[in-house]
């Protein structure tokens, strides 16, 4: 039986048709690039992973509510005949107001990237050189110390993920910049 995902392409286009905010696009390809970091790590399904990360967001500049977002997003991935249950499953759990449980690794591992990928974006961003490769861990714990510093930012989340995942929090940082710089010119980063 064949898994109902898209490819990357189709997921890509998808983000694309409702996604009009480059930022937003770019925090997809950096989850994206995150979660198949994580996969390959893992020993998982590196497309499943990375397509969840792609289109963990998809909806939500067309439902940016909590009430919406991200559940129309899954009715859109149905109605496309994208009903795999890992892929929604995981769609769903990024979100912790949904009330979805993470269960599985690909679960903790979408609400484990989702956050820091925003916050390691921010923390290059103020750089002298705008540039991934000048970012560290070391600068990224300083800057989560920094309470107005990116404050949409939960800290408590970025912290919770990697101990859902069952990594340490330096490591865990260290993965996610890695694959983020793996991809930096797509960042613009």
């Amino acid at each position: 039986m064949s898994r109902k995902i898209p490819s990357r392409r189709e997921a890509l286009a998808l983000l694309q048709e409702f996604t009009q905010s480059e930022n937003l696009r770019r925090h997809g390809l950096a989850v994206e690039a995150a979660m198949r970091a994580y996969a390959r790590r893992l020993g998982e399904d590196e497309e499943l992973w990375g397509v969840v990360g792609l289109l963990h967001d998809f909806d939500y500049e067309s439902h940016p509510t909590m009430e919406e977002h991200p559940w129309a997003g899954v009715e859109i991935l149905k109605e496309r005949g994208w009903d795999d249950p890992d892929l929604i499953h995981g769609v769903l759990a990024h979100a912790p107001h949904t009330g979805t449980a993470r269960e599985s690794l690909l679960d903790k591992a979408i609400f484990a990237c989702d956050e820091v990928t925003g916050f390691i974006t921010a923390v290059a961003l103020v750089r002298p050189s705008k540039k991934l490769e000048d970012v560290k861990v070391k600068s990224i714990k300083k800057k989560m110390k920094d309470k107005a510093f990116a404050a949409a930012v939960s800290r408590d989340d970025i912290r919770k993920g990697a101990e859902e995942l069952g990594v340490d929090l330096d490591e865990h940082l260290q993965v996610v910049l890695e694959a983020m710089k793996g991809i930096a010119g797509d960042l613009g980063l």
